[in-house]
């Protein structure tokens, strides 16, 4: 591929809400076209990229508001939006990526396409137009859609309806070009597409499952909703894990990096955006999901495929040799019920190169009872002289590097760190494990399904079609035909999982967590009490906590949970359908969420604010899209719905 060049990045922030065709450089080099010269094929991974970015950062941060993840810190901006306490400092790379890096080449795309008849191109830039504006509508509510690619500096806002409406109809001339065949001589679509490899077929069954996914988003307005048509978009989108788009990625060294924000171009964007670094942790709500959420018992054989885990009871030889070890599985971090992170940030975990002793007094009997426990199960040898307990650390092991007892469990949240080949510290394309330690092979993180450097991104996926029919059948009150989507999901969700795992098997990995699950165990699993056992048993609730499980780290997560108002129980006759949800534990920011009941709007996390591109910049037509948009510092911008989660 090609790379577009593109103006510095210290005048990025000034041009943000301008219009794009200056935003290129000037260069007649093919290998570095300009606006006017760039090829077809050579404009489309470019805005793939930039979307599927755009679309990564939104999915990170929308799950870590949906309580699925939480940060180490809890004064930074994603941090902040664990704590629901937000800042318009985590509102920005979504959009710049969004307007910056993909929707300024879209126009001129589809002009170089008009000229040659590539009219299967013509069909992405209209799918891609339509995805990127549907995440800004999920995500702002409000936005400039009808002038943000002109020259007008400063465009008018539309809102969140007729920004629904023109993305719907752009599916509909995707449709049409797609149906189109191209011109001879016109530029392939497998020459410059990097999700479906030029498959039309795979665009279009794309196409119809965006539409039913949109179309389903309407649950709340009596009006709108109508099921028949998300079923009769169904029946045209994936009808198996062999019809998903997919964007795959790789763990290659040497990688150029984007422009937006420096992050390698190969790699995963949700790694880029959720296992990069070392702060991201899974929360102790989502992984219930995977274990006991449902009082049953029984552990999802994807748990130990999604939640990382760390060395434990390291032994080592005198030269540092690691001879022995168990796996211990990330615990997940409580907080909707917890206190540790209303306690203070949270600690990394650190390799001991020499035994380390340390001391710390314990007066509260419980408090002494869990230490003691904890370093029995680590094996950490300790005694113990009244209130204070010695402990030593021996070399080669992960331990937290505190004197604070209070910190010291916190090597029980593993890390979501994956070391790609590009980073300091990686060691090979198969090997993904997080070493913290260059020195050492101790392991502190086996990497999550989703946010490994060479995870698959699901654009759009089967499994998720399957939900999607399950919660429109069960609004129909067809319990049969929703028991048999539900179940259908569900091993569709496993299918797909397997997919990947046996590819990294096949790389060679040495990571179990990497390697496929047993059938057997999916079977058990299946006929276990954590399924429906009938259709008369199936709710709402278990529809959606299945597709919580199967979307990873995905925006549409947070989308649901807005559309379901979050475990309020006030949708329809389906009650509480996210079992134990609540606000965190931490939460302090009422007037950003002044409802005082579940049962009201503004009681929930519902958008974001506007970013600082916006209201330095474009202000006055920011003010006059809402009358709450100017209020992101301490008002209540955060919880006012968006347009689709407006009930009618």
């Amino acid at each position: 591929m090609k790379k577009i060049l593109y103006i510095t990045l210290s005048l990025l922030i000034t041009i943000g809400i301008t219009g794009c065709n200056n935003w290129l450089d000037v260069n007649v080099d093919p290998d570095n076209p300009n606006n006017a010269s760039a090829t077809v094929d050579s404009r489309l991974p470019w805005i793939q990229h930039y979307y599927m970015y755009a679309w990564g950062n939104a999915s990170m941060r929308g799950v870590t508001i949906a309580g699925l993840m939480t940060q180490t810190s809890t004064t930074t901006a994603n941090g902040l939006l664990s704590a629901w306490n937000p800042s318009q400092a985590a509102t920005t790379t979504t959009y710049q990526n969004w307007f910056i890096g993909a929707a300024c080449n879209l126009d001129d795309m589809i002009e170089a396409a008009e000229k040659t008849g590539a009219y299967h191109y013509i069909g992405a830039a209209h799918t891609i137009h339509a995805m990127g504006y549907m995440l800004m509508a999920d995500l702002y509510g409000e936005m400039p859609y009808s002038e943000p690619l002109g020259s007008n500096p400063t465009p008018v806002y539309d809102d969140g309806k007729t920004i629904f409406d023109g993305c719907m109809e752009r599916l509909n001339l995707a449709l049409e070009f797609f149906s189109k065949t191209q011109e001879e001589g016109a530029t392939p679509l497998a020459a410059g597409d990097s999700w479906n490899n030029g498959d039309v077929q795979k665009w279009i069954k794309l196409v119809h499952g965006l539409q039913a996914r949109w179309l389903n988003k309407l649950s709340k307005k009596s009006s709108l909703y109508n099921p028949e048509s998300i079923l009769a978009a169904l029946s045209k989108a994936p009808q198996s894990n062999a019809e998903n788009t997919v964007m795959k990625h790789n763990n290659s060294g040497n990688q150029d990096t984007n422009f937006t924000v420096g992050d390698p171009y190969q790699n995963s964007v949700i790694w880029d955006c959720s296992a990069w670094g070392a702060t991201q942790r899974y929360t102790r709500w989502y992984q219930n999901l995977f274990t006991n959420l449902k009082g049953k018992g029984v552990i999802d054989p994807r748990t130990g495929k999604v939640f990382p885990a760390r060395m434990s009871n390291i032994v080592t030889g005198d030269g540092g040799t690691i001879l022995s070890y168990e796996w211990a599985r990330d615990v997940g971090v409580d907080v909707m019920y917890g206190t540790r992170r209303i306690y203070g940030a949270l600690l990394n975990a650190t390799v001991a190169t020499a035994d380390v002793q340390n001391s710390y007094t314990i007066t509260d009997s419980d408090d002494m009872t869990e230490i003691l426990e904890f370093f029995s199960n680590e094996g950490f040898p300790f005694d113990v002289s009244g209130d204070v307990v010695h402990v030593t650390y021996p070399k080669g092991s992960l331990y937290i590097q505190t004197n604070d007892y209070k910190q010291v469990k916190d090597l029980e949240y593993v890390n979501m760190r994956a070391l790609a080949q590009s980073q300091t510290g990686g060691r090979a394309i198969n090997d993904s494990y997080f070493y913290p330690s260059s020195a050492s092979n101790v392991v502190a993180g086996t990497g999550s399904f989703w946010s490994r450097p060479d995870s698959d991104s699901d654009i759009l996926t089967y499994y998720e079609m399957c939900f999607i029919k399950a919660e429109v059948y069960m609004r129909q009150g067809n319990s049969g035909a929703a028991y048999d989507a539900y179940k259908e999901g569900i091993r569709a969700s496993f299918d797909r999982m397997q997919i990947k795992l046996r590819d990294w098997q096949a790389m060679g990995t040495a990571n179990p967590d990497q390697h496929p699950m047993n059938q057997a165990d999916i079977d058990a699993y299946m006929a276990s009490d954590a399924v429906a056992k009938s259709a008369g048993d199936l709710t709402m609730a278990d529809i959606m906590l299945q597709k919580t499980i199967a979307m990873g780290i995905n925006l549409e997560t947070w989308n649901d949970m807005r559309r379901f108002n979050y475990s309020a129980g006030n949708i329809g006759n389906f009650g509480e359908v996210y079992v134990n949800y609540v606000r965190p534990a931490e939460f302090s920011a009422p007037n950003k969420f002044p409802g005082t009941s579940p049962t009201q709007d503004n009681y929930w996390f519902r958008r974001y604010s506007q970013c600082a591109h916006e209201t330095n910049y474009n202000k006055e037509n920011a003010r006059a899209s809402n009358p709450l948009a100017l209020t992101y510092e301490n008002g209540p911008i955060w919880s006012d719905p968006v347009w689709w989660d407006k009930a009618e």
